[in-house]
């Protein structure tokens, strides 16, 4: 099963090195701070190099007031299942709701048994297990003695409580058949490890979860697919290797094509964490979204200078897709394009109709441009903050990086490659390119596509000048003439161009559908 809808959430994997004992905890912050969701750490309590991770989560807990916390994952052989209970519930209570299970059924046997664990073989792992979630559960019950009298752990009575502060998540670290039906019978999560496995095992893994779950009568999405990762960012053009823009394109087509809705990188370089938390992660969830067709809210424009705007191509109530239209509005006395030398398509077919399937991509398309001028929308509420004092210049600059915006780069194929991953999701059709298909079925539209393509790069330019009018403030006291210039230039050229995009790509996306067919 491909994506199971559930929110995207991202993560950082730290090492509990005990040689530099802060630095977990500074990364943790920085995790908070870069935006993630959630910090794990990993547990392996045989290493005398390594922190102890509970104690180590818990100081986590204190100095951090947002992030979620998990161990990646508990080592069960090593942590009996009705004290690891009221760990993990106790610090749920003390974070505020903010803990959640990982857990592993054992690996490195020999130093296991070295600190006074069992050896355990596979099978022998799976079934402690499976009785170690029903202790954990019941225990976190807080409302029954428990009892499970198992081959490998025998609770007789012991009492429940205390109970968290949240229902906490289960997610188990596996990868063999046996373990993975375990998961899809108890277990809220499933967290494996790239590299121990391939992005193109997971889709048949996840198949045995999804079988096991509905076989105990539970739903695929109620378990949640997490993933560790690990990559650099650079030129490359494997997995996790080039550019932030190339991470989150290939971790969204994780999330519709494997499922996964958790991304933990693992590692300790804390510019690596920024540029997760900062660049890539709200990548991955705009791409996430567009692919799922979520319509995004649209903001209005502002008011000053007007121009001349060309009437619209598609008039409203005829399509049901209304293209929005160019008020005229100009900010900034600055023209960087002629509007009126804009080349137009070619008429629309007297007395065509269309169906609700065929205005789904014209539809799709003006949810898209809504997101950027709700943007657009916030980068003026920037300025204010920093006029106000309210926002630090950093701060507005950290601001602008994650939007689309800035992550846009402004070439043809955006668009494209955003939508037809949608059309490739649910619709079955792959390798599909909208706007090259648009230039073959309609020549007509050559000259359209080619203008976009210029002002793309016109607007990508734009957008470097409001950053660099952010870096000047700091050597003109304060003076925000610049910046407020770079912004007005902003809104008059993109509100422009997507008005002006939807205008001649509405109707055609709809008459020429893609290949021929949707």
């Amino acid at each position: 099963m491909p994506d199971y809808g559930l929110d995207i959430e991202f993560g950082t994997f730290l090492t509990p090195t005990a040689g530099q004992p802060r630095q977990p905890v500074r990364l943790a912050q920085l995790t908070e701070r870069a935006g993630l969701d959630l910090v794990t750490v990993q547990d392996h309590p045989y290493q005398p190099a390594f922190l102890d991770t509970w104690t180590l989560l818990s100081v986590i807990a204190g100095e951090t007031e947002r992030v979620r916390l998990m161990p990646n994952v508990a080592n069960l052989p090593l942590r009996p299942p009705a004290v690891l209970a009221r760990s993990a519930a106790s610090l749920d209570l003390l974070s505020g709701g903010r803990f959640e299970l990982g857990l592993g059924a054992g690996a490195f046997w020999d130093a296991i048994v070295a600190n006074g664990g069992p050896r355990r073989t596979p099978g022998e792992a799976v079934e402690a297990l499976d009785e170690a979630i029903a202790i954990i559960r019941a225990i976190w019950a807080a409302d029954q003695s428990v009892r499970v009298d198992g081959t490998h752990y025998r609770v007789v009575g012991a009492k429940a409580g205390p109970a968290p502060a949240h229902p906490i998540g289960i997610h188990i670290g596996a990868y063999k058949p046996r373990m993975l039906r375990l998961i899809g019978r108890r277990a809220d999560g499933w967290l494996p490890t790239l590299g121990y496995l391939k992005a193109d095992d997971l889709p048949a893994l996840n198949k045995m979860i999804d079988d096991a779950a509905a076989g105990a009568g539970r739903s695929p999405s109620d378990i949640r697919r997490m993933l560790n990762v690990s990559g650099e960012f650079g030129s490359g053009s494997g997995f996790l290797t080039g550019s932030p823009a190339d991470w989150a394109q290939q971790l969204a087509e994780l999330t519709m094509t494997a499922g996964i809705s958790t991304y933990i990188l693992a590692g300790d370089d804390p510019a690596m964490i920024e540029r997760f938390g900062l660049e890539v992660a709200p990548a991955v969830r705009e791409l996430v979204d567009d692919y799922r067709g979520g319509a995004l809210i649209a903001v209005a424009a502002p008011e000053p200078a007007m121009a001349t705007v060309a009437p619209a191509r598609v008039p409203a109530g005829e399509f049901d897709v209304t293209p929005t239209p160019d008020d005229g509005v100009r900010r900034s006395s600055v023209r960087l394009w002629d509007e009126a030398a804009r080349p137009t398509g070619p008429a629309r077919p007297e007395g065509r109709r269309y169906t609700a399937h065929e205005r789904a991509a014209g539809r799709h398309l003006i949810d898209v441009h809504d997101h950027l001028r709700q943007e657009l929308d916030q980068i003026f509420d920037l300025v204010d903050q920093v006029e106000a004092g309210i926002l630090s210049i950093g701060a507005a600059r950290a601001a602008l990086n994650e939007m689309t915006l800035r992550q846009n780069n402004w070439t043809l194929g955006t668009y494209c490659q955003q939508y037809c991953r949608v059309v490739t999701t649910h619709h079955t059709i792959e390798d599909v390119s909208v706007f090259p298909h648009l230039r073959t079925a309609d020549p007509g539209l050559a000259p359209v596509i080619d203008r976009l393509a210029q002002e793309h790069r016109v607007i990508h330019d734009v957008i470097e000048r409001v950053d660099e009018a952010l870096v000047a403030l700091v050597a003109t006291d304060g003076n925000t003439t610049s910046l407020r210039e770079a912004v007005d230039l902003l809104a008059d050229t993109l509100l422009s161009h997507l008005s002006y995009e939807e205008r001649e790509l509405v109707e055609p996306l709809a008459r020429l559908g893609f290949q021929g067919s949707l």
